[in-house]
């Protein structure tokens, strides 16, 4: 948890957010809709990773970057819970707003997240669950965007046997965090898409793989992408 807390200062983020572009990365975003077991996907992949590079360099987060919001926002992280689970930004404001007294902007809300987020990406050996990443790291050259599908009552019972939920509780949770997940990610982009699927580089349904093979299949495409963005930017010093 300690390394988090490096996102706190700002003279850190600062040392990250000026290096040259070209050293950004690598980072690995995974998006998808509920029920898609993506935590339990990450953590294989950085498994691997770390275990091919015989290194602990890799790393996965997902709620880990709610500590580091609350902290720049100067709330708790029940507060910046409630914004992730699906609150929009004004309601978000609004609420911390009757709970300290004090006006936080929309504006400042979306800033304090991208600030976390966007060097924890450009520091890189990073898998980004969800959280927006697919849309804060877009332009990162050494990125992998990884989308997970799977038919909606494929997920619906995954989610009854997690979560213990009958089907039409199921239904209805499926439905409404779909809904959340997919306004997070239009957020942070600069144009709003109703379609999102031009963000992402490789998409794997769930249904077809099973969690360990899933990881092998993003950490294969991860390692051809990397592999030709290097070879690219090696192609390109030599020209100049």
């Amino acid at each position: 948890m300690e390394k988090f807390f490096d996102y706190f200062d700002s003279r850190h983020r600062q040392d990250i957010m000026s290096k040259p572009a070209g050293d950004d990365g690598p980072v690995i975003t995974i998006s998808r809709p509920t029920g898609c077991d993506a935590r339990q996907v990450a953590e294989i992949v950085v498994e691997i990773l770390n275990r091919q590079g015989d290194s602990k360099k890799w790393r996965w987060v997902d709620k880990d970057i709610i500590y580091a919001i609350a902290e720049e926002l100067n709330t708790n992280t029940e507060r910046v819970e409630t914004f992730y689970r699906g609150l929009g930004l004004s309601d978000m404001s609004e609420m911390i707003m009757a709970f300290s007294g004090g006006y936080v902007s929309d504006l400042r809300i979306k800033k304090a997240i991208k600030d976390v987020v966007l060097p924890m990406c450009r520091e890189g050996y990073i898998v980004l669950v969800g959280r927006g990443g697919v849309s804060i790291a877009q332009n990162i050259t050494k990125s992998l965007h990884v989308r997970l599908i799977a038919p909606f009552y494929w997920r619906v019972e995954n989610v009854m046997r997690k979560k213990d939920m009958d089907i039409a509780k199921a239904e209805e949770y499926v439905v409404d965090n779909d809904e959340k997940r997919h306004h997070l990610i239009t957020t942070f982009l600069d144009k709003k898409s109703v379609n999102i699927d031009y963000l992402f580089d490789i998409t794997i349904n769930r249904k077809s793989f099973g969690i360990p093979e899933t990881a092998e299949l993003i950490v294969s495409m991860y390692e051809k992408k990397i592999s030709r963005v290097i070879a690219g930017s090696a192609r390109s010093s030599q020209i100049f």
